[in-house]
């Protein structure tokens, strides 16, 4: 297989394409969050300590520089990373829920075995998960999407022990 035919297979990849998606729509919600702590939030912390331009005591002058130590523009940059950390969470979670209602996963899986009687009994199952990385993965997969193992079979959901 050629380097070509091999970088052409790798970019049509699905998880290929999320990843581009989510970080061109990080780099865009990162302005946002940006924004909303130069704009809003410093101007609070600023009212609260009670200084004018300058955050009064945040700021450590350096003689001989036109900068000193700016520990305002560091808090700054931690509540940045938090918010978006936060807010990268929530749609994570958000859609691991919408797409885990598509499957069952989300409600809890029943199925029917065969009970010591010979008849179907209703039992709790547990969704399929990859022998190698022991992740959680979806009914019917031959492959795991975590570690790109290859299943012996088509993933399936096993009855919960009791």
């Amino acid at each position: 297989m050629s380097l070509i035919s091999e970088f052409k297979d790798f970019i049509n990849r699905g998880n290929v394409m999320d990843m581009a998606v989510g970080v061109i729509i990080g780099g865009a919600f990162t302005s946002i969050v940006t924004s909303l702590t130069n704009d809003i939030i410093n101007p609070l912390i600023k009212l609260v300590t009670g200084g004018g331009t300058e955050v009064a005591g945040l700021t450590i002058p350096v003689p001989g520089t036109e900068n000193g130590i700016d520990f305002s523009a560091f808090i700054s940059a931690v509540i940045n990373f938090l918010i978006v950390a936060v807010v990268v969470f929530v749609i994570v979670k958000a859609f691991n829920q919408a797409q885990n209602l598509g499957t069952g996963l989300a409600k809890g899986l029943v199925g029917k075995v065969m009970g010591k009687d010979g008849e179907e009994v209703e039992v709790e199952m547990v969704p399929p998960t990859c022998p190698f990385c022991m992740e959680e993965i979806k009914e019917g997969a031959t492959r795991c999407p975590h570690c790109a193992g290859e299943l012996p079979a088509p993933a399936a959901p096993t009855p919960k022990e009791q």
